[in-house]
C-alpha cells in the first residue's frame, strides 16, 4: 500500500482552473502560500477585490458547508500563492487534519477581471470541499489500485507488471470522475457565489479566456462550453 500512498500524493489538491501535470515539489523546498491577511495595505486593486471577495464569501461558505455536508469540516484557510511565475491557478486541498485549504496563484487574481470572477473561482473551490471530492478521488484510486494489481496477478504478472497495472488503473480510478466533479463543483459554486451577492453569470466569463481542455478520454477537466452550460441552468433555477 506504500505504491498507492505515493501514486494519490498529488490528490491532496483538486484544482479547477489549471492541471499541473509537474511533479510536486518536495515539502519545505519552497515557500508556503500566505494568508490573504498579510496583503490587507496593498495597494494592488486585484487583491484588492480579492481581500472583499474573501470577507464577503466565508461566512456564506461556512454556512453552506455546514448545511450540505455531513462529514467535511468548514472552517476554510483561504491563501495566496505569492511565488513569481507560478500559472493562473486556484485549488482545494486539506491540511493534516483534514481542515479546508484554498490556494489561489497571484497570477489568477492579476488575470480576473471583475470581483464576480474571483467570487465564482472561489465559489468553485469551495464546492469541491463541501462534495468531498477529495476523499471521493482517492477512494476511486484506492479501488482502480487494488483492482488493477489483483488482475495482473492473476494472470501471471510479475512484480513489475504488477505494479504498472497498479499504477495505470489507480490513473484511471483518479480520473474516473473528474469530469463529474468538476461540473458538479461548477453548480454547488453557482449557487454560493449568488448567495455571495455576486453574479454568476457574469463570473463564469472567465471561462472564455482559459484554454478549452476539449472532452478528451481521461481529461481532468470538461469542456468549457459544458461547464457554461451547468452554470446558466443552475443560475436560472436561483
Amino acid at each position: 500500500m506504500r505504491r498507492f500512498g505515493t501514486l494519490v500524493a498529488a490528490l491532496a489538491v483538486v484544482g479547477c482552473v489549471e492541471a499541473t501535470t509537474e511533479k510536486p515539489a518536495e515539502k519545505g523546498s519552497v515557500p508556503p502560500p500566505v494568508p490573504v491577511s498579510a496583503f490587507a495595505a496593498t495597494n494592488n486593486s486585484n487583491m484588492q477585490d480579492f481581500l472583499a471577495v474573501v470577507r464577503r464569501m466565508e461566512p456564506v461558505a461556512r454556512r453552506e458547508c455546514r448545511r450540505k455536508a455531513i462529514t467535511a469540516k468548514c472552517n476554510f484557510s483561504i491563501l495566496i500563492d505569492n511565488r513569481k511565475g507560478q500559472p493562473a491557478n486556484a485549488y482545494q486541498s486539506l491540511d493534516d487534519k483534514g481542515r479546508p485549504v484554498i490556494v489561489f496563484t497571484r497570477a489568477l487574481i492579476n488575470e480576473t477581471r471583475n470581483q464576480d470572477e474571483l467570487a465564482f473561482v472561489l465559489g468553485h473551490e469551495v464546492a469541491h470541499h463541501i462534495l468531498e471530492h477529495i476523499s471521493k478521488t482517492r477512494d476511486s484510486a484506492l479501488e482502480g489500485f487494488l483492482v488493477g494489481g489483483l488482475q495482473a496477478a492473476v494472470k501471471g504478472g510479475d512484480a513489475k507488471a504488477i505494479e504498472r497495472a497498479e499504477k495505470r488503473s489507480a490513473f484511471i480510478g483518479i480520473r474516473k470522475y473528474s469530469k463529474q466533479y468538476e461540473l458538479e463543483a461548477d453548480a454547488l459554486g453557482t449557487i454560493i457565489t449568488a448567495r455571495s451577492g455576486y453574479d454568476p453569470l457574469k463570473g463564469a466569463q472567465y471561462f472564455y479566456r482559459i484554454p478549452d481542455p476539449g472532452d478528451k478520454y481521461l481529461g481532468s477537466h470538461p469542456r468549457n462550453s459544458k461547464r457554461l452550460e451547468i452554470v446558466r441552468r443552475t443560475a436560472a433555477k436561483l
